[in-house]
């Protein structure tokens, strides 16, 4: 089997996780023996343009004539079996699926955020969860300034998403669509997607193989890791943490919020946070490994959490928001870790019943241990990749 993977890498620095989880899959692919192809841009070559560059780059969004002809190259050279694609938004555009598809290749894509339901792909809206463009309606974007708080970005990509809804691009250049939870499969559904065409398939990450540190932190802790941005509920995570002034956090992560997080930590000295900033992944795994527990209060959909992963895979329970993944991944396999979302004082409470109840809490690192073996490891994840390929190709 021969498979052409493809992908719009984003920013350097983002940390991004369809990033790590293009890089992940392509490299288990090879490992399985498969003929891996890949063809990718990276967002930064768009930086690195002059003024007249960026505008045609801007254009291109729409439809790129360069990437729907190097698909269709390489589709008529190297005749791939399968032409999986994760991230096309900005550079690659949506002419990759028609190029591919007309090449007579079956086209897969996984969906690692929302954006046929919101093009700013955040579904946030003022800070608050919004899905009202699941209608098609996307031109309600530019009055909001969704995109990057600019009305005039807004106007352009809602434009690019109304332009390929009415041309039904991501509708009939589709054979696949690899979903990462039920509530994205539900989403879908009220776009008007077809149900057929929607398969749920979970992230995995390795074994992990976590090297010591000799950073000087608490002797138990609870963990924060991840981006320190709006949607991963920092602000929620502070406010918790007000009324937890006898349990140590320590929190890992670049991102937006930096300044502000830096900010709280400086205006509540007598509050037990370690802010590490970034922290290099098999560091950051050891330090995770030797907490109490981690937390993901986040205030969006998170789609696979790569978070929530590593954790289960270091046997470590989550507290985090009861939405989307987590809810399924969290609650729905008996963990009773979740709180509404941006209730702070809720997960304050369970914060407070684990670091307490250590019983309870080694309980739920027992479950998410065997939650991983069962859902999130290499072994199971390309497994049901190939087979979702073979299954594609049959049809």
């Amino acid at each position: 089997m021969k498979v052409l993977v493809v992908h719009n890498f984003h920013r350097s620095g983002s940390a991004s996780g369809d990033d790590q989880v293009f890089r992940h899959e392509a490299g288990m692919l090879k490992n399985a023996g498969i003929d891996v192809l890949e063809y990718t841009l990276h967002t930064d070559d768009f930086d690195k343009k002059g003024k007249a560059g960026k505008i045609a780059a801007a254009i291109s969004m729409l439809w790129s004539g360069k990437a729907y002809r190097d698909i269709r190259k390489i589709c008529f050279k190297d005749k791939p079996d399968i032409v999986h694609i994760h991230t096309f938004f900005p550079l690659l555009s949506p002419s990759v699926f028609v190029a591919a598809h007309k090449s007579g290749a079956k086209v897969i894509q996984t969906l690692h955020d929302t954006r046929y339901i919101c093009p700013n792909a955040a579904s946030l809206c003022g800070g608050e969860l919004c899905n009202l463009c699941a209608d098609g309606k996307y031109f309600r974007m530019v009055k909001r300034g969704c995109f990057k708080n600019s009305r005039i970005q807004s106007l352009a990509t809602a434009f690019i998403f109304k332009f390929h809804r009415w041309r039904k691009t991501f509708y009939n250049h589709i054979d696949r669509y690899i979903c990462l939870n039920d509530t994205q499969i539900q989403l879908l559904l009220q776009a008007g997607f077809e149900r057929e065409k929607l398969i749920k398939k979970y992230n995995s990450v390795p074994r992990p193989d976590p090297v010591s540190s000799d950073r000087k932190l608490p002797k138990r802790y609870a963990v924060y890791c991840g981006r320190i941005g709006e949607e991963k509920g920092i602000s929620v995570l502070c406010r918790a943490w007000k009324g937890l002034g006898d349990i140590p956090l320590v929190m890992m992560g670049a991102g937006p919020q930096e300044d502000r997080l830096k900010q709280f930590i400086s205006d509540n000295p007598k509050l037990p946070i370690f802010f590490l900033g970034y922290v290099p992944h098999e560091e950051c795994q050891f330090i995770m490994k030797q907490a109490e527990f981690v937390l993901l209060p986040s205030v969006w959909y998170e789609g696979c959490s790569m978070t929530v992963l590593e954790s289960f895979s270091l046997g470590k329970p989550v507290v985090a928001t009861d939405v989307g993944f987590m809810r399924e991944a969290i609650k729905e396999q008996g963990m009773d870790t979740v709180f509404p979302i941006r209730d702070y004082a809720a997960m304050r409470k369970i914060v407070r019943t684990l670091w307490e109840k250590k019983e309870l809490c080694q309980y739920y690192g027992e479950i998410a241990k065997r939650e991983y073996e069962k859902k999130y490891s290499e072994e199971v994840d390309i497994i049901n990749l190939i087979n979702i390929y073979r299954n594609v190709s049959a049809k």
